[in-house]
């Protein structure tokens, strides 16, 4: 790892989906220096893509296979219900790649896919990147192994949550809304203070939802069936407030997140010793693209040393994920 920087010619990096994410991606990509955005994928129509950066170059998906030379690492920004686990071991038989995998049940089985791809492509396919999973888990794992005697707690927000936004947009009588997750302050205190205590998923977090009503719907019922939807609202306090489109557009427009790992745990009967990793984010993706990023050049550096196959965070030297050579780490950062 840590090639000079005047010796290394830029990572030529692809991404595969321009929405969010894709955007974000490069954005990024425009603020490292070593790297290059080789090509934007998409299913949509190439024509009707604007990319942010000058002379950008747009391609329909099903020309990818043809640009495997120009391409170092691809960046997948599709998503993990449909797109990632169809496109990943896909594309990890013909190129290095970086995706954001999220659904955590479902790690395992993806990893397996990709990795036997990547290892018959002699590819490096990193999976499950971002915030969590990815700079979440590897804090988890840290406090664990520097703290055995203790207990990891992991709060989410405050933070608007897609999937959940999703959701309640799709109960009857909703024309739109948003919702947010929030940190129960009681909670947050009693980790942060020492103690382990056993909180229940009530406990730990209430949601927060803003929703504007299609003209004759029943506020009441609306409200009624956000809070009892199974696997989404049911296990928390859930507030609703009912707004305007305007409203809507103005104040809820964005896409902040954010949260904390919390290890509690003692070295000795006396001693207590508490570990945190703090995320505050005006921008979700935009973040979630900035670690997509680093990640690609950790897994272009791997690929050249010949590590093949499927990779996680935890498979990563944080030296690999910097533009800085070695030395330059030893003497700057170490």
């Amino acid at each position: 790892m840590g090639l000079d920087n005047n010796a290394r010619t830029a990572i030529r990096i692809g991404i595969v989906g321009y929405g969010n994410l894709g955007r974000g991606v490069e954005a990024a990509v425009a603020r490292n220096s070593d790297m290059a955005v080789a090509g934007i994928y998409t299913r949509r129509d190439p024509a009707q893509i604007e990319p942010m950066g000058a002379g950008v170059p747009v391609h329909a998906m099903d020309s990818l296979p043809g640009h495997k030379g120009g391409i170092d690492v691809l960046v997948l920004c599709g998503g993990s219900k449909d797109d990632l686990p169809r496109q990943s071991p896909e594309l990890a038989a013909h190129f290095s790649l970086v995706d954001s995998f999220d659904t955590h049940a479902r790690i395992p089985e993806h990893f397996a896919a990709v990795d036997a791809a990547a290892q018959a492509g002699r590819t490096t396919a990193l999976i499950s990147a971002g915030w969590d999973p990815g700079m979440f888990s590897i804090n988890r794992v840290m406090g664990e192994a520097l703290l055995p005697d203790g207990a990891t707690y992991t709060f989410w927000g405050k933070g608007l949550s897609q999937g959940h936004s999703d959701a309640v947009r799709r109960v009857p009588g909703v024309a739109g809304g948003v919702q947010y997750t929030i940190p129960v302050d009681e909670a947050v205190a009693q980790v942060r203070s020492g103690l382990r205590p056993a909180l229940t998923t009530r406990e730990k977090h209430r949601r927060e939802c803003f929703v504007v009503l299609e003209a004759g719907a029943d506020a009441s019922a609306v409200r009624k069936t956000i809070v009892t939807m199974p696997h989404y609202f049911d296990e928390y306090d859930t507030t609703v407030h009912f707004i305007g489109a305007e409203e809507l557009a103005r104040e809820h427009g964005a896409m902040p997140h954010g949260g904390f790992v919390i290890r509690s745990g003692n070295t000795s009967q006396e001693n207590k010793q508490v570990i945190e990793y703090r995320l505050q984010l005006d921008s979700n993706p935009e973040f979630t693209s900035s670690v997509l990023v680093a990640y690609a050049r950790a897994v272009h550096r791997m690929q050249q040393a010949g590590q093949w196959g499927c990779k996680t965070v935890f498979d990563v030297a944080p030296g690999l994920l910097s533009p800085r050579s070695a030395a330059e780490l030893r003497a700057q950062l170490l």
